[in-house]
């Protein structure tokens, strides 16, 4: 199989059958063996009823029905684990991402032979305020931390090999970081492709503001996870040993400043009178903490279990059991 078109979606019911035709005609015009997966993340409207007729009159349609709403992240994750095409397509299912630029992509993964390319919406049709000035700063900032030079990675329309998106864990709120999670995985040939970003037609945007706070925290943990998820201790460990070491340090001198004192007949205050005594204590203790958090953490990633992170409830056109 040639493709695997892989759309989460909450509350699209509206969008559903015009994005599957736009898709269906697109893939026929062009000759693919192709697949499309809708993974309904909890929709509380007519959605799934739509992807299960929709399985039911084509045998490539198939569906994933989570029990409730756990994000996009999950809902990826759950398309992944599914896909079977050589190369795999992600795009949003509110109409916003146009099928029309499938072909180009695929053509740079195929014959350009790039991991993964991402899309670049250039032109947008949303708010400057609301999206367009914060997404920007949220580029900048992902880009100067990460190292991968994109200007879009919040574009939900992306191309992966096969093997990138196997080998990659999508978890939390991390789907906006899914090339910084591919580079780190050792895929760094990432391509980036301008492509059109059609206005909003149906419905109203699942996103406020608040995904730009979470945007930037969840930079500072993948940041983190790059650079010391495998190896905790050398953050903690680091940190703590040379605080402890400072903290020690401190307290030595004011032990041996008391001693001379006391050795030359000079006046002397006692040890716990000095406020210095209780900064250095306080750095000791600070230090075998940090010291003990690494420690700890490496004990987790030698014992930890994957759990699941998400209810399926239901499956169309797939041969799987129910979780």
């Amino acid at each position: 199989m040639e493709l695997s078109i892989v759309i989460p979606l909450l509350n699209e019911a509206e969008s559903i059958p015009e994005l599957y035709a736009w898709i269906r005609k697109v893939m026929q015009e062009n000759g693919y063996t192709y697949e499309i997966l809708f993974i309904d993340d909890g929709s509380s409207d007519s959605s799934w009823t739509i992807i299960s007729a929709l399985s039911e009159q084509d045998p490539c349609v198939k569906g994933i029905k989570f029990q409730r709403n756990y994000g996009k992240s999950q809902a990826l994750h759950a398309g992944f684990a599914q896909a079977e095409g050589d190369v795999v397509i992600t795009m949003d299912a509110d109409l916003q991402d146009s099928p029309d630029e499938i072909p180009a992509l695929y053509q740079m993964i195929t014959q350009d032979h790039f991991d993964m390319v991402s899309g670049w919406k250039k032109k947008r049709y949303d708010s400057v305020l609301a999206k367009n000035l914060p997404s920007k700063l949220f580029n900048w900032a992902a880009r100067k931390t990460s190292g991968v030079r994109l200007n879009d990675f919040n574009c939900g329309l992306k191309a992966y090999r096969n093997e990138v998106v196997k080998n990659i864990e999508v978890s939390g709120e991390m789907h906006r970081y899914i090339p910084v999670l591919a580079k780190n995985e050792g895929f760094d040939k990432i391509g980036e492709k301008v492509v059109q970003h059609q206005a909003r037609k149906y419905g109203t945007t699942k996103f406020g503001m608040s995904r730009f706070i979470y945007g930037f925290l969840d930079l500072i943990t993948i940041w983190f996870l790059s650079k010391f998820g495998k190896r905790p201790m050398h953050l903690f460990g680091t940190l703590g040993v040379i605080t402890s070491l400072i903290g020690f340090l401190a307290a030595s001198c004011i032990g041996a400043n008391k001693l001379i004192k006391l050795y030359q007949n000079k006046p002397a205050i006692l040890v716990t009178q000095d406020p210095w005594f209780y900064i250095a204590l306080a750095m000791m203790i600070i230090g075998t903490q940090l010291f003990l958090a690494g420690f700890v953490g490496e004990l987790i990633l030698k014992t930890k279990s994957n759990t699941s992170r998400y209810k399926i409830a239901a499956y169309s056109g797939l041969n799987r059991t129910l979780n």
